[in-house]
């Protein structure tokens, strides 16, 4: 089998970085997309200077459809193609309900909802005239257990689930599968912002009694990617200890 691309939306956070160093490692050119994440990226792609896939960095605003039109353009013709897009970019800023500036739903929904919908919808008719395309989209437990504070974050997450499983019927004659990954709490990125008293209570509640391993996650999306999970479409697949 051809070495395979992938497009990784959101590259230069803590699980970015994780999953762009495993596929790379595991034999996939990976384009690193990024936004203001620049010094990240930078020293990323220094950490992959020995893998011997291609590995290249775009930077771009996925709220933006002209920037997602460049982007996937751009990725396209460096790379040949996009095998396999990963959306990867979130956001969160929490407030009570009755205090979320409507500046904040909107940056929250951009990022997490409309980011995605721009780059499946862009990237799909490259997919389609292959006759062959893996999407997964990451999703988090937040919206499925309900979090006070987070009533933008959960909007977002909730509806990429309908929006994976409404696009995984319209191409899976393509033989395009899109999934859902939904994560708990793990041993990188966004968790090690919390106070550590608020992570002891978080891992207190996850019934396995400790955080994820991202490797897990990275298998996962390994499996998914593979000619082995052509049967695998508009799933939300969860990884979260037992919390949910």
């Amino acid at each position: 089998m051809s070495t395979k691309n992938v497009l990784l939306i959101g590259s230069s956070g803590g699980l970015g970085r994780y999953f762009a160093k495993g596929l790379a490692q595991k034999g996939y050119n990976v384009a690193l997309h990024y936004h203001n994440g620049k010094d990240n990226i930078e020293k990323l792609i220094s950490e992959l200077n020995t893998v011997k896939t291609k590995i290249e960095p775009y930077k771009a605003d996925i709220t933006s459809e002209k920037d997602v039109s460049n982007l996937v353009e751009n990725v396209n013709k460096d790379f040949g193609s996009i095998d396999i897009l990963i959306n990867n970019a979130g956001i969160t800023k929490d407030r009570i309900c009755w205090k979320l500036e409507m500046e904040i739903w909107n940056e929250v929904l951009g990022v997490n909802l409309t980011g995605p919908f721009l780059c499946i919808k862009h990237t799909l008719p490259l997919m389609r005239k292959n006759n062959w395309g893996r999407i997964i989209n990451i999703s988090s437990v937040v919206p499925q257990l309900g979090v006070p504070g987070t009533s933008a974050y959960s909007a977002s997450k909730s509806a990429l689930t309908g929006l994976t499983k409404t696009v995984s019927k319209e191409v899976i004659k393509n033989n395009i599968t899109v999934n859902l990954i939904a994560l708990g709490y793990f041993n990188t990125g966004i968790l090690f912002q919390i106070p550590p008293d608020i992570r002891e209570q978080i891992k207190e509640n996850i019934p396995k009694h400790e955080f994820g391993n991202p490797e897990e996650i990275l298998n996962c999306i390994s499996y998914l990617c593979g000619e082995n999970a052509s049967y695998i479409t508009g799933q939300t697949i969860n990884i979260n200890g037992g919390l949910y």
